[in-house]
């Protein structure tokens, strides 16, 4: 499946804000689940506790009465509940049997149900131990008991049996479970519609972009996403987005005007040489004619070479395909082998090439290209400089940089214009009235080998005065 596809596939799928919200929901829906299921367990076990504690402390009230009355191994359970009725209080009953398990004595308000005494309570009041238990009747709320055992010189005399209904308990217990059922999908609903409102909210600006992104996807890259100016992820995205799209329209329009650029360059030798050619055929001519013709031609093929190779050089370095040593070049040495080339260039033209400053300069980079740097900004200074002139070169340390300025007093350059002399094919007319062989490709190189070389290169000019531009790149650091 191709990209244009996969786009037109992606709105098939869930929207971003029904997955919000499902999220959203399924997160709140589990929480809310744990908290209720908690709340549920640590109620109960607590409502548990407490009956736990109050008939352990109406057993210890008991087990104080009984022994009161002891004769002996004997208790005297005559009038027992009248005496006492600690041991038979309204929310609780009571059972005494005897080490063998038969009932003894009831509290009257056992209302005539049959609760014996299990095995297992038996056998811990036999090893000397209470215990808990819970027992539930047919068509009767549960209920709780507490056996302890009633000993005498380490023999178990009886065993006494507190008892208490677990209806309050259930009931509350119910009651709660019925809130937490009604409560917690109603609280799920109200918070579900809540958070489709909130990612409705906050994903309004990001249709707004998707509009807009739409918009420009159709061509006009001069649009623009309007969002808030506020630093959060939206403005954030926003502001990136704008930046990208400022990027393209720039790309784009320097590709459209290197496109007319190149194709303006090598049209010109092409139509040169055809209209040579043609003409040279019409009739017959000298062999003279012809070897005009034909060094007309090779010139225009060596203009049209150099084109291609610095566009060949221009592409491989975009692609990152050109390799650049990292070595100690000494600049002064550079400078000054330079200075001897181009004062024989300029011998020819009538223009001095001299050095009015020289100091001990030491960077990294790659010797070669900054060579081709140097000498080409050199070669320009010497080309629109006038009969007579001079070109300048002076190079210091200043601070943790090494500036190289050449200076001519040429044509000059027009202020509107020094924004763009870097770029590929660009020249002005005054350069290509004053130079009609020149390709608009050196200073784009220029540029390129300075940036490598985490440098740059500034110019200052004025029309009819000359112009300096002037190579800044950081000095190597010394080691150690």
């Amino acid at each position: 499946m191709n990209s244009q596809d996969e786009i037109h596939a992606a709105p098939r799928g869930i929207a971003l804000k029904v997955r919000l919200t499902l999220w959203y929901g399924i997160a709140l829906g589990v929480i809310l689940a744990i908290f209720a299921g908690t709340l549920y367990m640590v109620l109960a076990r607590g409502l548990k506790d407490q009956v736990d504690r109050s008939l352990e402390e109406a057993a210890t009230v008991a087990v104080k009465a009984l022994e009161e009355r002891r004769v002996g191994p004997y208790v005297r359970f005559d009038d027992l509940v009248d005496e006492f009725p600690e041991l038979a209080v309204l929310d609780k009953f009571f059972q005494i049997f005897s080490p063998t398990g038969t009932i003894t004595i009831q509290s009257p308000n056992i209302r005539r149900r049959d609760i014996p005494l299990s095995r297992t309570a038996l056998g811990a009041a036999l090893a000397g131990r209470a215990v808990f238990e819970s027992a539930r009747f047919p068509q009767e709320p549960p209920i709780r008991l507490l056996s302890v055992p009633i000993q005498y010189e380490g023999t178990l005399t009886h065993i006494l049996q507190i008892g208490t209904s677990l209806r309050e308990v259930e009931e509350m217990l119910h009651h709660l479970l019925f809130t937490l059922l009604v409560i917690g999908p109603l609280a799920l609903a109200v918070a579900l519609g809540g958070g489709w409102f909130l990612a409705g909210r906050a994903l309004r600006p990001v249709e707004a972009i998707t509009e807009a992104a739409r918009r420009i996807a159709a061509g006009d890259l001069t649009q623009r996403l309007s969002a808030s100016q506020s630093s959060d992820e939206i403005g954030r995205l926003a502001g990136t987005f704008n930046e990208m799209i400022a990027r393209l329209e720039g790309s784009f329009r320097q590709i459209q005007r290197f496109s007319a650029d190149a194709s303006h360059e090598l049209r010109t030798p092409l139509t040169v040489m055809k209209g040579e050619t043609e003409l040279a055929l019409r009739r017959p001519r000298s062999a003279e004619d012809y070897r005009l013709v034909l060094e007309s031609s090779l010139e225009e093929i060596d203009r049209m070479t150099r084109i291609i190779d610095d566009l060949l050089f221009l592409s491989r370095a975009d692609l990152g395909e050109i390799r650049m040593e990292r070595r100690p070049v000494r600049l002064d040495v550079l400078v000054e082998d330079i200075q001897r080339q181009a004062a024989v260039l300029g011998q020819e033209q009538g223009i001095e090439v001299l050095i009015t400053l020289v100091q001990p300069a030491t960077v990294l980079g790659d010797e070669l290209r900054l060579r081709e740097l140097v000498l080409n900004l050199v070669e320009n200074a010497v080309k629109y400089s006038g009969p007579g002139g001079r070109v300048e070169m002076a190079l210091e340390e200043e601070e943790s940089v090494a500036r190289l300025t050449v200076t001519d007093h040429g044509i000059g350059i027009p202020a509107e214009a020094q924004s763009r002399i870097f770029d590929r094919f660009y020249r002005t007319d005054d350069a290509r009235a004053h130079d009609p062989k020149g390709t608009g490709l050196g200073l784009a190189i220029c540029k390129w080998i300075a940036e490598v070389h985490q440098g740059r290169i500034e110019v200052h000019s004025e029309l009819g005065k000359g112009s300096r531009f002037t190579l800044i790149l950081p000095l190597a650091v010394p080691a150690g």
